[in-house]
This record gives C-alpha cells, sequence and structure tokens, in this order.
C-alpha cells in the first residue's frame, strides 16, 4: 500500500464473485454516498461473464477502477488485491450483497475527524434477507455498543464488528498488514484484533449499513470461520503480553468447545470428538475442557431455549 499522496478522501474496497443481483444495489449504494469524495476499487474474483460485463459498464467513471483476477475464493486476497490500489486517506469496506445507508461514509470521516485518537470507526447496523425485507430477529444476538480499546471485548465475543461498517486510515490498516490470506474465513476478525491493539475505535451507534442474509453467503460455511477464528488467536499469543496472552489461550479452548458442542447437536459424533481432542494441546490444564470431554455428548438432548439463555448470560458477563 503505497503512502503517496491521498488522491481522493476514503478509497471503497469492494470484493465480488457473481452474486449480480445484489452486486447492482450493493454499488447504487455507493453513488447514493452525501460524500462525493471517493473512489471504488473492486476487485473481481473470477465472476462468470455477465457479471463482469456489468463491471466493465462501470469503467466510464474516473471514480471506479477494476482488478481482475482468477478465481481464488479466499476473500482476504481479493480484499488486498483492491487494497494495494487504494490512495484514500480513509478505506472503506464494503462487501457485494450489502447496502450503505446515504449518508455512512459522510458521517464516519466525521466521527474520526473528531476524535484523532481513534483511527477507525464501525457503525451499527440491521440484517435484511435477500429480497431486501428487514429481519426481525438479530443475526448475532443483542447489540451491544463498545467503543474505545476493545481488543478484550472482541477476543471474548461482545463487540460485533461487521465488515461493511467498518472505515478506517488507510495508514493504518497498511501498519498492521492488511488481511491475512493465510485465512480462509474470519479474516475480517484478524484484521480488527489487529486495528485494536494499535489504536482505540470509534463507535457510530446508528444503523447505518444494512447487511443481507441469503443462502449464498460465504459466511454460510460455518466450520472454516472456527478455524480461521482459532488461527486468528493463536497467531496473536506471541505478540502480546502475559495477561492477554492467557485471555487469548482460553478463548481457543471456548473456541473449540463451541465448535465440538455445533457438531454434537448436529449429531455429528466422530467430528465432536475430534474438535474436542485437538484442543487437548492447548486447553488441557482448563477444567472447562475436562467439564465439556463429559457434557457435549449430552448436547443433541438439552432444549435449545436453555441452551440459548445460558449463552446470553455468558455474553451479558463477559461486559
Amino acid at each position: 500500500m503505497p503512502p503517496s499522496i491521498h488522491q481522493c478522501l476514503v478509497s471503497i474496497i469492494l470484493p465480488t464473485f457473481g452474486r449480480l443481483k445484489y452486486l447492482r444495489p450493493t454499488i447504487a449504494s455507493v453513488y447514493r454516498q452525501t460524500l462525493e469524495d471517493w473512489e471504488l476499487i473492486i476487485a473481481d474474483d473470477g465472476s462468470d461473464e455477465e457479471t463482469r460485463a456489468y463491471l466493465r459498464s462501470l469503467e466510464g467513471d474516473s471514480r471506479v477502477k477494476l482488478v481482475w483476477l482468477k478465481h481464488t475464493g479466499i476473500p482476504a486476497i481479493v480484499r488486498n488485491a483492491a487494497l494495494r490500489e487504494a490512495r484514500g486517506e480513509y478505506v472503506a469496506f464494503l462487501d457485494s450483497d450489502d447496502l450503505w445507508a446515504p449518508e455512512k461514509l459522510l458521517r464516519q470521516v466525521e466521527t474520526l475527524r473528531a476524535r484523532p485518537a481513534c483511527r477507525w470507526c464501525y457503525t451499527a447496523m440491521s440484517h435484511i434477507d435477500g429480497s431486501g425485507q428487514p429481519l426481525a430477529e438479530p443475526v448475532f444476538g443483542p447489540w451491544l455498543p463498545c467503543d474505545g480499546a476493545v481488543f478484550e471485548r472482541l477476543v471474548h465475543g461482545p463487540v460485533v464488528i461487521r465488515t461493511p461498517t467498518v472505515l478506517a486510515a488507510r495508514e493504518l490498516v497498511a501498519r498492521v498488514g492488511g488481511f491475512d490470506e493465510t485465512i480462509r474465513s474470519a479474516e475480517d476478525y484478524d484484521l480488527w484484533l489487529r486495528l485494536a491493539l494499535a489504536s482505540d475505535v470509534a463507535l457510530l451507534d446508528e444503523p447505518l449499513v444494512q447487511v443481507r442474509r441469503h443462502e449464498a453467503n460465504h459466511s454460510g460455511n460455518w466450520e472454516i470461520a472456527f478455524a480461521g477464528r482459532d488461527q486468528t488467536l493463536r497467531k496473536l499469543q506471541d505478540t502480546v503480553d502475559m495477561n492477554r496472552r492467557v485471555l487469548l489461550r482460553a478463548e481457543r479452548t471456548g473456541n473449540a468447545l463451541t465448535l465440538a458442542a455445533r457438531h454434537a447437536s448436529l449429531g455429528n459424533r466422530a467430528w465432536m470428538l475430534r474438535a474436542l481432542f485437538r484442543a487437548l494441546p492447548y486447553s488441557w490444564s482448563s477444567p472447562r475442557w475436562w467439564f465439556a470431554l463429559l457434557k457435549t455428548p449430552l448436547r443433541p438432548y438439552v432444549p435449545q431455549r436453555l441452551v440459548d439463555a445460558r449463552r446470553n448470560r455468558r455474553r451479558a458477563a463477559a461486559l
């Protein structure tokens, strides 16, 4: 990411792979922004010809830059390809199926200008389905606004930061290394943790982003998200102080136990045991792991409402 003279205020990083019916309204939400000093960098991960024809139709706008890639299916690689072309003072991240409110970029830039100690910012969000209809139930549990130094709360999980809600100083994103291309899923969570170690975050507690939930979401492959989260927590252990190292190790154990419980609830006994025993090298000293070894096989017989109630109590206690 060259530290050259800024050619615009905000560089918008948009990876895409097909999904043209969602991509069109996503890009339309960029053009509706009240802040007009932006560039849109679209990294295409080997889309079909119809999608590429649509993207080529945008080339008449000097603010749009297209990056053509061979298909990898790894979001971090695609995002970084766009980041390398960015020239803005700030970078904003947008997925190809989500929508921004018209004032989103302007409000975030104003927020960071007013809080110079914060080099990155995120907003609240709402959720819509594939047809654009609001989803009544929160996808990630109750909204818990968190601001300032959020590393520990990001590790525990009460803080929910979705990729399309983030705007950050480009220099900060470059300094922490961008997205980790060895992580196949949850690469955004990995970057947020590194940003949180480098700078406080500002929260704009308004739902200025609509996150779309549908059958073609990349995040639909839930198991690789657990693997990506474990990889993030493991590598950060060598970069933080002892207290945070203990926290990360405990969270790795919790991540593995949650994965095992998910497999148990689906009746995947072999996969459940594999998740438990893979965690043994870093979890053997935790009473939670030994307790889980006894209780997880019983998970399919516990009513889901009791599981949800316990999870909500733990989330509230973590605050």
